[in-house]
């Protein structure tokens, strides 16, 4: 057991050089079960997730070794069709294997996945994707796993009914071995998306997206190795982004991939927060005055990110007037808002008016919870003070770690763990430019 002690506040300022993408490094990660021949993966990020992400691969058959960020991956003598449940239902992606799994093998075994508590997150558009190519699944509720199978996966026409991220992923995963063409409709807009589908290209799949939102996918019989850098993490970047305006200070971002920013960039504006290209891909973000509270809604890509819902948040405490968060895409991603009203936040909730919540919705209105809500009023500008903070997940945790940042006097945040899921050394970032965080181990205080 971890904790973080923060001293505030602090005004950030100097240079951070971003990561690589957690939501590429654990997909392309997964993509080293199409092939024997050795993978090398560049630019991965130092975190939890990968590190799971790796434990599931050593029990399917991998070896594998970081040097730096790089993370290299070869074939083991012998291999299993089993995902521990130990291992498999500590992180969400672990479902992913699927695909591979069934199209080189023909058989895979997983337990239900794990990961933030942020909603239900169902699998259930992968699964019904995996059985329109093929597969025969069930789900055990006596053991927990998943138990699947299919003599030969096959291309179709496949149509999500919601965006879904990581359905797209998975379908792409599965359907590069698949025997014919796959056609998948509605498909992830996002960037990260496209630099598995460039991994994968790379390993010889042939796959293109021919509109926004719609990629095909001719199979092939084998894939082959590859060396391949991943994209920065652009959630990392919107997190600095929002320290540096929040705590009135000066933050330059070094691997900026700002053009996949629009959203965030025009709602900064928009509000009063202040940026500038260096060049290329290097980006300053900076206080130049008072903020103006503004609404918005989350959206799939190109909107504005679900993940960067946490962090605006907590920017529009400092803002002046009311703002309003309206959350399309998760049914239950509030928890970190009775934190900060422990901070002395005035943050409440309300449902906005929607005539049409089943369609309008992202997520399946079905396993929406009573007694959870859809959007929050924020009133700002608040001065922000010391607090005893639990961590849900990991946007709202780096989130409750910049409030602390910014924050007057001591305060005590656990459940650090989650933070560590996605960001890198993030303690020792923010040190760098300023702030005052210690981890401490419970064991060395007892």
């Amino acid at each position: 057991m971890q904790k973080f002690i923060v001293d505030g506040p602090t005004k950030l300022q100097g240079t951070v050089t971003l990561a690589g993408a957690k939501n590429v490094a654990l997909k392309a990660i997964v993509a080293s079960l199409l092939t024997d021949e050795d993978i090398i993966i560049r630019n991965v990020p130092n975190i939890r997730d990968v590190q799971l992400m790796l434990e599931v691969l050593e029990y399917l058959g991998k070896h594998w070794t970081i040097k730096g960020s790089s993370v290299y991956i070869s074939k083991k003598s012998s291999h299993t069709c089993t995902v521990p449940l130990e291992v498999g239902a500590r992180l969400r992606t672990s479902s992913m294997v699927l695909g591979p799994l069934l199209s080189r093998w023909g058989k895979a075994i997983i337990p239900n996945p794990g990961g933030c508590r942020i909603g239900a997150r169902p699998i259930d558009r992968h699964i019904d994707g995996l059985i329109a190519m093929g597969a025969s699944i069930s789900y055990a509720s006596t053991d927990g796993y998943f138990h699947a199978s299919a003599k030969n996966l096959h291309g179709t026409e496949i149509t999500f009914e919601k965006n879904t991220h990581t359905g797209t992923e998975t379908l792409l995963l599965a359907a590069v071995l698949a025997k014919g063409k796959t056609v998948l409709h509605n498909a992830a807009e996002e960037v990260e998306v496209d630099d598995l589908i460039h991994f994968l290209q790379n390993m010889g799949a042939q796959i293109e997206r021919v509109s926004k939102r719609n990629i095909v996918i001719e199979g092939v019989t084998q894939l082959h190795g590859t060396e391949y850098s991943i994209m920065p993490d652009r959630n990392e970047e919107i997190t600095f982004a929002v320290g540096a305006v929040a705590s009135a200070g000066s933050i330059t971002v070094s691997h900026s991939r700002r053009q996949y920013l629009k959203a965030f960039l025009d709602s900064l504006t928009k509000a009063g927060g202040g940026w500038e290209a260096i060049d290329e891909d290097t980006t300053r973000y900076f206080y130049k005055g008072p903020l103006s509270a503004i609404d918005l809604v989350t959206g799939v890509y190109p909107g504005f990110m679900t993940d960067w819902q946490a962090p605006w948040s907590l920017l529009m405490t400092q803002a002046k007037g009311e703002s309003v968060v309206h959350e399309t895409v998760f049914e239950n991603r509030f928890a970190y808002v009775e934190e900060l009203r422990k901070m002395g936040c005035d943050i409440t909730y309300f449902d906005p008016e929607v005539k049409d919540p089943k369609n309008f919705y992202n997520f399946n209105w079905d396993d929406k919870v009573k007694g959870t809500h859809q959007a929050i009023r924020i009133n700002g500008p608040t001065n922000l003070h010391n607090a005893v903070l639990f961590i849900n997940d990991l946007r709202a945790g780096a989130t409750l770690l910049l409030a602390a940042v910014i924050g007057s006097g001591k305060s005590y945040l656990f459940g650090i763990d989650q933070i560590d899921r996605g960001y890198e050394h993030i303690e020792k970032k923010l040190n760098g430019i300023g702030a005052h965080i210690e981890r401490i181990t419970e064991d060395a205080i007892s």
